[in-house]
């Protein structure tokens, strides 16, 4: 029993090995390729980094048609700004859900659910002409504010609520005359910091890697943001074309990513596992 369990446990290291040695693998061939020349990237992969690492970032940071310093900050800040909306507002929408009996409770719930089923393509055409004739074109306003209407995030905190808030808190510091507002914040967000993590990275990420609206309502270089940017530089004129600097471009895009997921892993598996668990 114990010899079969040992071969178990063997197969399984050696699978999650593999699959992690898969995942990091093109991290590393983007790394690589970050530091060598567009004729030694044209030549093949290898293993062994270049030499062109500095002139690589020196020609995508002074690149006259890319404002890539621009790019970050806009990036950062429509992020930054949508993860923080989404995980605030849909946490508080969650607790209303929780901790209210009214009416139409289990309506209000269903509906929230079902927007999820709704792709954002085919909303697009309508919130284009919206922020068209409301003079929100070419801002950063329509690409943060909607972002607290999240129901993915709405839905993980709800189950969230439901297995580690227990009413008999909030319902402790309603006797002892705490407001709603002071209630969640004070209290309820503190239980729940893990939960909150977890999802405002999962929406930080979602807005960083966002492509598609962000091209179609941004049109000022100054206020394009890094995947437009990327997808520009990509698709740049053959004889102006340098890999290089599209796989620098890339490297930079993914840092910001790896420093939020290094320094919040530790609430990932947890928040997962315990928003995943009804009691």
């Amino acid at each position: 029993m114990g010899k079969t369990m040992n071969i178990k446990k063997a197969v399984v290291y050696v699978f999650l090995s593999l699959l992690a040695f898969l995942c990091l693998f093109f991290f590393y061939c983007l790394i690589i390729n970050a530091t060598r020349s567009h004729p030694e990237i044209s030549k093949g992969f290898s293993f062994i980094p270049g030499k062109s690492f500095g002139s690589n970032l020196y020609n995508v940071l002074h690149n006259k048609n890319l404002p890539v310093v621009y790019g970050i900050v806009n990036s950062l800040l429509i992020a930054g700004s949508s993860a923080a909306l989404a995980v605030y507002v849909s946490a508080l929408t969650a607790y209303a859900i929780h901790a209210y009996e009214f009416r139409l409770r289990n309506a209000v719930y269903l509906f929230i659910v079902l927007i999820m089923m709704i792709p954002n393509q085919v909303t697009t055409l309508g919130f284009l002409r919206l922020i068209g004739k409301m003079g929100l074109m070419d801002s950063f306003v329509p690409l943060i504010l909607p972002s607290m209407a999240a129901p993915v995030v709405f839905y993980f905190m709800v189950s969230y609520f439901e297995s580690n808030l227990p009413l008999e808190i909030i319902e402790s510091a309603r006797i002892d005359g705490s407001h709603e507002f002071y209630t969640f914040n004070m209290i309820v967000i503190p239980i729940v910091k893990p939960a909150l993590a977890v999802q405002g990275i999962f929406a930080f990420v979602a807005s960083w890697n966002n492509y598609f609206v962000p091209s179609l309502v941004l049109k000022s270089n100054a206020k394009k943001t890094l995947p437009i940017l990327i997808a520009q530089l990509r698709s740049a004129d053959f004889l102006k074309f340098d890999m290089g600097q599209v796989y620098m471009l890339i490297t930079i895009a993914i840092v910001p990513v790896a420093i939020i997921y290094l320094c919040l892993s530790k609430f990932i598996i947890g928040g997962v596992t315990a928003g995943s668990v009804k009691g």
